[in-house]
């Protein structure tokens, strides 16, 4: 055998074989185009075409097991896909057995006629049922959801009982026993009818080499609860006849700031600075000499803790010259 016959049997093969792939394939495409296609709805169930419905519901007589015909799957859920048809001809009520008897003296096409048309109508009627009670259902079935919404609302976000807010037209109680308190006229009786003071400047030593020298506002307090003095009417700080407040008022102090003598206030005293203190004798008053000299002495006192100076109404420095005179005046206010 020679190349060439060799190399024409391999053709002549291949084209055999080829024609046999083409001819499988073809069967294979018309089998395919001959196989039913299923439809499905957006629920995955497949729609089965009406004419074929009724095939699907009958029972296979031949499917049977020792004289029992087996019960072939429900498919009545298959109903919801049937499209709705426009029911264009009336409702027959009528029963089978009825149409029948009526047109039992009819010819067989007569009969066969009105039956079709019977079958037809109880289709109808059964599909126009049934689409009611589909809606009816959807509509029970919002209300349900909504109600279970609302209910879901109901336990995430209870109810909040609101207490009425109490009106402030009043200061708090703390307040009240505080700021105004009385004032009691007897106790505080110099201050409040005072006709003349004796006033003492006490200002801290100012040194050439030095910042301004200034009073902090914690070391005044320091000093304010050590010799005694008690915060109280016209806002400022009072030495009383004792240290527990109590007793006649004796003398009165405050302070003097960047713009001038001025009251002290409780809420900043703290954190201010000052450039020095006032103190003062009220006139005329009933001990009178007592009241002095317990502010002299207090005075000195701070002005050596302060390292401080203590001037005059004129702004010098008070000799013990002075202060002799000034209790010589104070003992003429005595009432």
């Amino acid at each position: 055998m020679t190349a060439i016959q060799f190399i024409l049997i391999a053709i002549a093969a291949f084209i055999v074989l080829a024609g046999l792939y083409m001819v499988i394939r073809s069967f294979k495409r018309r089998s395919s185009a001959d196989a039913p296609v299923v439809n499905y709805d957006k629920n995955g169930i497949p729609i089965i075409p009406r004419h074929e419905r009724s095939i699907v519901d009958q029972p296979d007589l031949e499917d049977t097991v020792a004289g029992e015909t087996s019960i072939g799957p429900d498919r009545s859920y298959l109903d919801t896909v049937v499209e709705q048809e426009p029911v264009t001809a009336p409702h027959n009520t009528e029963t089978p057995s009825a149409t029948v008897q009526s047109s039992a003296n009819d010819t067989p096409d007569s009969n066969d006629e009105d039956y079709m048309r019977w079958q037809e109508a109880e289709l109808r009627r059964d599909d126009a049922e049934f689409a009611d009670t589909a809606a009816q259902m959807g509509s029970e079935q919002e209300l349900d959801a909504f109600s279970s919404l609302v209910s879901a609302t109901d336990s995430l976000m209870p109810s909040i009982d609101t207490a009425e807010e109490p009106s402030f037209d009043s200061n708090s109680p703390i307040l009240d026993q505080h700021l105004s308190e009385p004032v009691d006229e007897a106790q505080n009786a110099p201050l409040i009818n005072a006709k003349d003071n004796i006033n003492i400047t006490i200002l801290p030593t100012q040194y050439r080499d030095r910042p301004a020298a200034i009073i902090r506002g914690r070391d005044l307090l320091a000093l304010i609860d050590k010799y005694g003095l008690r915060y109280g009417a016209m806002n400022m700080f009072h030495r009383y006849e004792k240290k527990d407040g109590t007793g006649m008022l004796w003398f009165s102090m405050m302070g003097i700031t960047e713009s001038g003598i001025a009251p002290f206030d409780p809420h900043s005293v703290a954190t201010n600075v000052y450039n020095g203190v006032v103190v003062f004798l009220s006139l005329p008053h009933p001990q009178a000499l007592r009241s002095f000299d317990s502010m002299m002495s207090i005075a000195y006192m701070m002005a050596s803790d302060l390292d401080a100076i203590l001037l005059d109404e004129n702004n010098e420095p008070i000799t013990p010259e002075y202060k002799q005179q000034l209790r010589n005046q104070v003992r003429d206010y005595e009432a």
